[in-house]
């Protein structure tokens, strides 16, 4: 009888035995599996979609679209910010293939999809950190705790459904120190060779994975340094190379940015990485410090106070039992030992630590960025455990010692079900959670949003009151809002329909004014606020009491005290800046002693807005309504960020580069030099159309001057955008201002552009169009050394194209340039066998379009020259017009020759305007 899969019975009941038999040792391993998966699914629901989520997608979006085109420009212009691309995308384009191949169209569907991989990736974690712990410890209810230790952490199974940066590292953590300990235990190339491809993934995941990168060489030295013979030795050195080469082929191969240029790359991905670009504020202890400037402590009391009690001191005490064995047995702890991977697990927890203390690193937002700590520290704590149980002589007390570490498993698991589904905001005991907003007062509660989804739930689920009801139509949410309003069922998105005319508030140390009065509903942690609903304003009222009235503060934004609070108006407007721009209110009290507790000794107390949760957009302006404290207000201002240019700055750069500016280009908009800057300037603009961002592309005059990174390319290529640059003017004109390199610019390509799309315009013009005017005025009314759509003149070993009239068309198809030698050896080694130089250019780099003209100056080589031949080939069209000369002896103009077809053959563009190949 064949049953499925072609497999007789007999085999097939075979290898059910041979299953059976092989996990039947590690039932309680599967039986603690099975009720975290049953657990973990039936809570699948409760978690709302966070502040990463969607830019992380997007990354992976363009990672995988790079991978697929190889365009790396799309690819750097598709994240939501520059050094994302060296973020390591394995896990999330994997989560993100498994989501287009595999999972549901509709977006809740979608995150609920990739919140079950995420668990599920969490859950592998605990396997390993299961067979890890019988690997060293040999007893299973050891394995077990061990298990349960690395599972039931508050803050990290909260984060095991929606962080999906973090928690994929710890996972990829375990697994090397695994694979680590199998590789060590074994001894083979294969082993070494799978281990260095964790260590690589790892490192693709976090640039903190080289702790293990640099580790296993150490300890493999170590071996090398106690290995008996030669034989032995060249074993250790056959293995290290297997583990480095897999490792370095794992992290080239999985990150896509350093493969044009590795060495270079890998040099800037360390610099970015290790001095982090974003440097946010945050609160710590009740003062709020820049990320860069947090004290030393930052990261062991963010790690104490968030921890689960009894592992704290299960852990100390494993490192310390560690530490005890390995300087009573120092050869052992040198040796490939358990001791000496008892050893690796400390160093593992403990040089991180000590790194970011004594190397100030920059992290921020609790200690998310080294989650992966747990890892280690959680083993630390196992083998704690099995050195107090050990030391109890009888059998009943160490059944006790193990019924009391399953009793403080239990309660951490009781702890996180009180709190449910907030558990990436608990504390433990160490911190102040009686007294309500004490704890709100000296820490950041949470940083993820996800409440969010609650809030929303309850609005779906209670009407409105009165009060929240405006006349306007409802004002647009945050992106995360909107999010967490797909997450939720159907039904619950029908009821609420219109309803967002309220404001979902993240909870925050400086937002202490939220009242009874005005909060719908509250998001609390004990007794701390993470999140309010409030009702929306009605800011047409807000933008109608305004008129007629001069403003408290003029400038990009109006500013108006209206009672207990301010309005910010712009009028005309564009979305962006209302939906991208943070203001942050300084309110300085009457009485000093108004302030917050925290605020002690402090003049004034800022507050940050996000002004798409207080205002909108909408008849062509933009609104927002910012709450003032309740105390008395002797004076205030607003702090826009990003800074928003003033209106009188942009009208006066306008003026000055109209009147004194050198003009440039003129399209869509118009593009002006000035003072080091290209002012952009379109005199009838629609505020819609500045939402699309910009593209600038640099051309130095010595490649030299490039940073490393782009010189490749032989350009440097800047994004901005308008709301960032720009301001809309009373009088319906539009002026951006963008600050150019400070080394010199031989030409300059600009565009506006649709994501995904095409641009919308593009010019491209030389940078000093004066030098070409120049070459002009000195071949007017002189016979050109060949004639074409371009005359083309020999002036000073040069050649001068100039046309008129002329029309900025004229010069958008590409330029020829082949140039024949007298001696083939004057070539350069890589043409001689074409047989020509080829210096084929592009208008904009080398010419000007000015006053119904154009004209370009490109130097020919120094050597004796025989031929040179000329033209313009437009891609899909071919050759446009062509001219044929030699230069004459002495330099002058040569004689015209016959303008014939017999150019050699040429090769295709890239996108730098070099030939790729070239044949005779």
């Amino acid at each position: 009888m064949i049953l499925s899969g072609n497999l007789p019975r007999p085999r097939l009941l075979a290898l059910l035995a041979a299953a059976r038999a092989a996990l039947a040792p590690h039932w309680g391993a599967l039986l603690v599996l099975a009720l975290f998966l049953v657990a973990g699914l039936a809570v699948l629901d409760d978690y709302g979609v966070t502040t990463d989520e969607s830019l992380q997608r997007r990354t992976a979006a363009a990672t995988l679209g790079y991978l697929a085109n190889g365009d790396l420009d799309a690819f750097l212009a598709g994240l939501s910010q520059r050094h994302n691309k060296f973020y390591g995308m394995a896990f999330e384009s994997t989560i993100y293939l498994f989501e287009r191949g595999f999972g549901p169209e509709d977006i809740r569907s979608v995150y609920l999809f990739r919140h079950t991989l995420l668990h599920l990736f969490f859950l592998t974690g605990g396997i390993f950190a299961y067979l890890l712990a019988r690997r060293l410890f040999g007893v299973r209810m050891l394995a077990l705790f061990a298990m349960a230790l690395f599972l039931l952490h508050p803050r990290l199974y909260a984060h095991s459904f929606f962080n999906g940066t973090d928690m994929p590292f710890l996972v990829a953590f375990i697994v090397a120190l695994y694979l680590a300990r199998r590789a060590f235990k074994r001894d083979t190339l294969l082993a070494f060779a799978l281990l260095g491809v964790g260590v690589g993934i790892a490192v693709n995941l976090r640039i903190m994975g080289i702790v293990l990168l640099a580790a296993i060489p150490a300890l493999r030295a170590l071996d090398f340094a106690f290995a008996s013979g030669w034989a032995e030795r060249k074993r250790v050195l056959l293995t290290t190379g297997a583990f480095a080469l897999s490792s370095a082929v794992a992290i080239y191969a999985l990150l896509p940015y350093l493969w044009s240029n590795p060495l270079a790359r890998a040099v800037e991905w360390w610099t970015l990485l290790s001095d982090h670009p974003s440097t946010p504020s945050a609160l710590f202890r009740g003062t709020i410090y820049r990320s860069t400037d947090f004290p030393h402590e930052y990261l062991p009391v963010w790690f104490s106070i968030t921890s689960p009690p009894f592992a704290l001191l299960l852990g100390c005490v494993g490192g310390a039992l560690v530490l005890f064995r390995a300087v009573k047995a120092p050869r052992e702890a040198l040796g490939n030992t358990r001791l000496r991977f008892g050893l690796l697990l400390l160093g593992g927890f403990a040089l991180p630590t000590l790194s970011v203390i004594f190397l100030d690193a920059n992290i921020y937002t609790g200690w998310r960025h080294m989650h992966f700590l747990w890892a280690p520290f959680s083993l630390l704590a196992a083998v704690g455990a099995w050195g107090l149980v050990s030391a109890l002589r009888f059998a009943r007390l160490r059944t006790a010692g193990y019924a009391a570490a399953a009793a403080a498993v239990a309660a951490t698991a009781v702890a996180m079900a009180l709190i449910h589904p907030n558990q990436q905001a608990s504390f433990n005991f160490f911190t102040d959670r009686v007294t309500p907003e004490r704890l709100r007062s000296q820490y950041p509660i949470d940083y993820w949003r996800h409440p969010m989804r609650q809030a929303l739930e309850w609005l779906a689920d209670n009407p409105r009151p009165p009060r929240a009801e405006a006349s306007a139509p409802p004002r647009a949410a945050t992106q995360l809002a909107n999010e967490n309003l797909s997450m939720l069922p159907d039904a619950a998105r029908a009821r609420i329909g219109g309803n967002l005319g309220v404001a979902v508030v993240p909870g925050d140390p400086r937002e202490s004014w939220f009242r009874s009065d005005r909060a719908l509903y509250r998001v609390e942690v004990y007794g701390s606020t993470i999140l309010t609903l409030e009702p929306q304003e009605d800011l047409r009222a807000a933008y109608s009491a305004t008129l007629g009235r001069e403003p408290d503060v003029a400038g990009a934004y109006d500013v108006y005290r209206l009672g207990g609070a301010v309005a910010l108006v712009m009028e005309p407007c564009a979305p962006a800046f209302i939906e991208r721009v943070g203001a942050t209110l300084r309110a300085t009290p009457t009485d000093p002693g108004d302030l917050p507790p925290w605020r002690e000794g402090k003049r004034e107390e800022p507050r940050g807005f996000s002004l798409a949760e207080y205002g909108a957009s909408f008849d062509g302006k933009c609104v927002a309504s910012l709450p003032l404290p309740d105390y008395s207000i002797a004076e205030f201002m607003v702090v826009f960020s990003p800074e928003l240019p003033p209106l009188d700055a942009a009208r006066e750069s306008m003026r000055r580069a109209k009147e004194n500016g050198l003009p440039l280009a003129r399209s869509a908009y118009d593009v002006y030099l000035a003072d080091g800057e290209l002012v952009y300037i379109q005199e009838q603009c629609d505020p819609l159309g500045t939402e699309h961002p910009f593209r600038v592309s640099v051309f130095p005059q010595r490649a030299s001057d490039l940073p490393e990174e782009w010189r490749e390319r032989g350009h440097q290529r800047f994004w901005f955008e308008f709301y960032k640059h720009g301001a809309l003017l009373e009088e319906g004109a539009c002026v951006a201002l963008f600050p150019l390199p400070d080394y010199p610019i031989a030409a300059i390509r600009t565009a506006q552009y649709v994501e995904g799309g095409d641009d919308l315009w593009d010019a491209a013009f030389s940078a000093n169009p004066e030098r070409h005017a120049a070459a002009y005025r000195a071949v007017e009314g002189s016979a050109p050394a060949a004639r074409g759509a371009f005359d083309v003149h020999l002036v000073d070993g040069d050649l001068v194209y100039v046309k008129e009239p002329c029309e900025q068309a004229d010069t958008e198809a590409r330029f020829f340039l082949h140039v024949v030698p007298e001696r083939e050896s004057d070539l350069p080694e890589a043409r001689r066998d074409a047989g020509f130089d080829n210096l084929d250019f592009r208008f904009f780099r080398n010419g000007a379009w000015f006053d119904g003209r154009c004209a370009a100056r490109v130097p020919l080589p120094p050597y004796p020259i025989a031929r040179v031949r000329t033209g313009q080939h437009a891609s899909g069209a071919g050759e446009i017009w062509s001219a044929d000369f030699t230069p004459s002896p002495d330099g002058g103009r040569g004689q015209p020759r016959s303008g014939g077809r017999g150019s050699p053959k040429r090769g295709e563009y890239n996108d730098f305007g070099s030939i790729e190949s070239t044949e005779p």
